[in-house]
Order: structure tokens, then sequence, then C-alpha cells
């Protein structure tokens, strides 16, 4: 019998979960149904796409997921993405053509995360940092916004990339429709104030159903104002991909793949609660790939876990993925029964909710945050937002990807080298700083502990350090304490190797302390054990401070004319 998932296992729970679950269903479907039509606007699609993807994705992620509360539909970040890569493929904005494109774009964004679960990539979820993850989000809130406010000015422009398409606008603001403005600045304001007053409540609902009404009663449609127009009664049909369209859909597919699965692995864990069972990035992959597959042959835009609207359904009590099904039955329910009358709502009311839900993405405080602990990363945060604002979204997904890489290369290149001293009065290891200047040193040793993995990147800069530090302070005894380096690489032993002969030279010892057991296997397997012998290698950096003490005390170390042996 097949083993079931976590939230097949949770979907198929006890009776007594059903009621909070349709609760929250219900109300996260009154938050993301209209925002999913919004997020299909964003992308160049009819809002039908937006209520496919609450719908289709939602249901197979239910079945397959590991979280126990993850809503999948939608999002800002995956809307925008989709609406770049569409651009390229179908300049014209055919409606069959896009469509079929979009169809293209979910599934093969669904076969890769297939194929990455397969390759076991679940890891690279971490390859962009949380400060150009900042960054990255900020630029694309700002590059959504933007996108929308011509809609409630009820302008029409070609878009011609983030900063021309600000003169654009300046340029034609005395073309607004005053209608238009109207009725989106005050669908705007009252979103601002409910959801100020009242978070993660069903207020787009309201202001939808408030847009409708209106727009019947005072014919918004006759008076100039866009509306959303015909909406197919009826559920989701059979899309085929375009196989012609791979090739050049390939390169955006992948950063919307790792972009929806990094979403997902954020959401899930962030609304994880004891007790329930862990995030498998894996599984994750899996889940979300075949909810895009899915979601794809029936005419979905590319999916991936809603973190505004998952928080709905924690809130609320929603306990497993049972909610999430309760949802996706409502937007079918919208599908066959509401159509008609999502066809009269304005344009401008949507855009007002991608705006409102869009400027969450900008977070000057997480930048000052990050600038206050690390300015590195925080000129990476500010290169990243400036690489969407520049490049394009897209191309901003290789800008972050390479910023978060070249950070971690910068790190593992220059790993530091502490010189090591003792607290005053107390057996209490720690590197020598300005803040302790009353820590002591031992005479003749001088004990340098580096950190992190050594190799190929790093080993001659680390060499250096040490050969300084040593020209410096000419030890008898040079102790190296390894305790914090997790891994030695082929090349960095070679250093260490010709370093001691170097040192040698100078009337200096080297001894090696506090190796973990694969380090110190290496060194065994090198032949460098052997030459050193038991008396220049220990257990700890403490243990090698108690022979050196011991030995200085009885008589003073001879030179050493060459290279030690045992």
């Amino acid at each position: 019998m097949v083993q079931l998932s976590h939230a097949q296992q949770s979907v198929q729970s006890t009776p007594g979960s059903l009621r909070p679950d349709m609760i929250a269903g219900l109300t996260a479907a009154a938050v993301v149904l209209p925002k999913a039509m919004a997020y299909a606007t964003v992308a160049g699609l009819p809002v039908s796409v937006g209520l496919y993807t609450a719908f289709v994705p939602m249901i197979v992620y239910a079945l397959l997921g590991t979280s126990r509360v993850l809503s999948v539909s939608s999002t800002t970040t995956l809307a925008i993405l989709t609406a770049s890569q569409l651009a390229l493929v179908v300049p014209g904005g055919e409606p069959d053509k896009l469509l079929t494109a979009t169809a293209t774009l979910t599934a093969l964004t669904g076969l890769l995360l297939i194929a990455a679960s397969a390759l076991r990539l679940g890891f690279v979820a971490n390859f962009i940092s949380s400060p150009v993850l900042t960054g990255f989000k900020a630029g694309i809130g700002l590059v959504i916004v933007l996108d929308q406010v011509p809609k409630l000015f009820g302008l029409h422009f070609t878009k011609e990339g983030f900063f021309r398409d600000i003169l654009n606008l300046i340029h034609h603001l005395p073309e607004t429709s005053l209608v238009t403005l109207t009725v989106g600045a005050t669908a705007l304001v009252l979103l601002l104030l409910l959801e100020r007053r009242w978070p993660h409540s069903p207020a787009p609902l309201a202001i939808v159903a408030a847009g409708i009404a209106v727009s019947w009663l005072a014919g918004l449609g006759s008076a100039g104002v866009a509306t959303v127009g015909h909406i197919p009664q009826a559920l989701p049909s059979l899309v085929l991909p375009d196989v012609d369209l791979i090739l050049q859909l390939v390169p955006g597919a992948c950063g919307i793949a790792l972009m929806s699965f990094t979403e997902t692995i954020a959401a899930g864990r962030a609304f994880a609660v004891a007790g329930e069972p862990p995030i498998l990035p894996n599984r994750e992959l899996v889940a979300t790939g075949a909810a895009n597959l899915a979601g794809g042959l029936f005419g979905a835009m590319p999916a991936g876990g809603g973190t505004s609207q998952t928080a709905v359904v924690r809130a609320v009590g929603g306990r497993t993925q049972k909610a999430s099904l309760v949802t996706a039955a409502a937007a079918a329910a919208t599908m066959l029964f509401l159509a008609p009358l999502l066809g009269l709502l304005p344009q401008a009311v949507l855009a007002a909710i991608v705006i409102v839900y869009s400027v969450g993405l900008i977070r000057p405080a997480e930048f000052a945050s990050i600038r206050k602990v690390r300015r590195m990363e925080f000129r990476w945060a500010l290169a990243a937002f400036l690489g969407v604002l520049l490049f394009g979204t897209l191309q901003g997904i290789l800008v972050a990807i390479t910023l978060s890489l070249v950070g971690l290369s910068g790190q593992a290149a220059n790993p530091r080298v502490h010189v090591v001293g003792r607290k005053r009065g107390e057996d209490l290891l720690r590197p020598l700083s300005t803040e302790h200047p009353d820590d002591e040193t031992f005479e003749g040793m001088l004990i340098l502990r580096p950190e992190g993995r050594l190799f190929f990147v790093n080993a001659q800069q680390v060499g250096d350090r040490i050969r300084a530090l040593a020209s410096e302070q000419k030890p008898r005894v040079l102790m190296l304490d390894l305790s914090r380096v997790v891994d030695i690489e082929y090349s960095a032993l070679q250093m260490i190797i010709d370093g001691e002969r170097s040192l040698a030279r100078g009337n200096i010892q080297l001894w090696l302390a506090g190796l973990n057991p694969d380090v110190l296997a290496y060194i065994r397997a090198s032949g460098f054990a052997d030459q050193l012998g038991p008396n220049r290698m220990f257990s700890n950096t403490r243990a090698g401070i108690r022979h050196h003490q011991d030995s200085h005390a009885a008589a003073p170390s001879p030179p050493v004319e060459g290279a030690a042996t045992t």
C-alpha cells in the first residue's frame, strides 16, 4: 500500500477538525480569490486564469504537500515574473497565444520542479540569501505598483521599463479619467483602512463586492471605466502546451520555478508549529511541481505558497489541508455561478487590490535592520533591488542569485584567523580583542584559530595570514587550533605542510590541536601526522598549552634545525 504524505494524512484526519477547516477555507477564499484575479491582470491574463490558479494547483498541493496549512495559488512575485516571460514570447498579446504560452510556461515550471526533486536539489532554496531576497522582493513590489498605477488613472501606454514608464506616466497624466481615478482611489483608501483595522480579513472580497455593486448601479462601463469583461461561466478545460515554445520559455521557467519553490518553503516554514510534521524540501518540490504541471494543463498560471493567504488560514484556526480544499471548492463555485457578476468589476478596483498587497513587499525596516547588522549584505540587498529596476524581473533573479553566490564565495574566501588568548584568572580561551585588553597570552607560544572550511579558494590567504602573524610575533611554538575548521581540502593541507617547513627554517615549531575526526583522518592519510608526532598534535588547545608550559618550565626548547620527526 502506498504510504500517504503528511498532507494526505491531515486531509483524512478526524471529523472534529472539519468545522475549523471549513471556516478557515471560506475565509481564505474571500482573500485569495480577489487577489488571484488581480494577479492574473498583473500577468496580462484574463481574471479567469487567476481563478483557475486558485483551483487546480491548490487541490494538487493539498494532496501531496508536507505543510498542514500552506495555501498555494498565484503570488505577486510569480505574477510579475510570468508577465515578463509572456511579454517576450507573445509580444502582441493575442489572447489565444497568451493562454497557450501560459499553459506551457506553467507546465514547464512544474516539470522543472519535479526534475529538481529527482536530483535532490531541495537545498537550492537556500541559494538566495535573506538580504538579497529582501532587495529582490522590494524591487518586484515597486515594479508591480508602477505597473498598476496607470489603471488607477485610466491610462494606457506601452511599457518600456521601470524608469521610462515613470516618465510616460507623468507625460500621460493630463489624460486621466476622473471617474476611473475616483473609483480606484476610493477602493485603495478603503482597502488600506480595512487592512489596518482588521489585518488578514476578507477585506478584498468586500471591496470587490462594493466595486461590482457600484459598477452595476452607476453604469461605470458606459461611463468609460474599464471593467473585467466576459468571464467564462465554467470550470477550466484542458489546454495543451505548445512544444515549440519550450526552448524560449526554459530560462524564464527556471527563474519562476526557483522563486515558486523559495516562496513555498519560506511560507511553509514560517507557519509551521510545534508538533506538526517537518517541511521536507524535496517533497515540496514534488508537490509544487505536480501542482504547477496539473495547473498548466488546465490553463492556470505558475503557483506557489502564499504567505498572506496562509496567515489567514492559520489565524482563523485552520488545521489541515482540508482548508485548501474548501478554498478550491469556493473557486469552483465562483467560476460556475458568479462569473457574470465578476465581469462588472472595474479594473481600477483590481489595481487597488494589487497595489495594497504589493506594497507589503517593500520593507524599508528590513533594509535598515540589515544595514545595522551587516553593511556588506545591505549593499547586496540594494544591488538586488536596483537589479530588478534596471534589468527587469527575470534578470533580477540572476542578479539576486549571483550576488548571493558572490557573497558566499567572498565569505568562504576570507575566513577569519583569530589570535587566541585566555581570560585572566579563568580557563576561558577566546580571540584577543580590544574589548578584552587584559586577556593573557603564553610566553613563546602563538595560538591561531582559523574558522570555516579550508580549501583551494582560501588556502593561500590563510597561509599568508599565518606567516604574517608568525613573522610579526616570532614565537618558538605556533599552535593551530583547528577546532573551528569543519573540513580541510588537499590544497589547504599542502599549505599547512609547506608552512611547517617554512616555519621550521625560522626556528618555529608547528603544533596542531582540536582536529575533528574527518580532518584528523586526512592529516593521517597524508603522512603529516607521523611527521609531527604525538608531542605536536593535541586533542584540544588546553592540552597543547599545558604541554608547552610543562616543557618551558623544565627547560627551554632547543632551536629546531629542520622539519620535526618522530
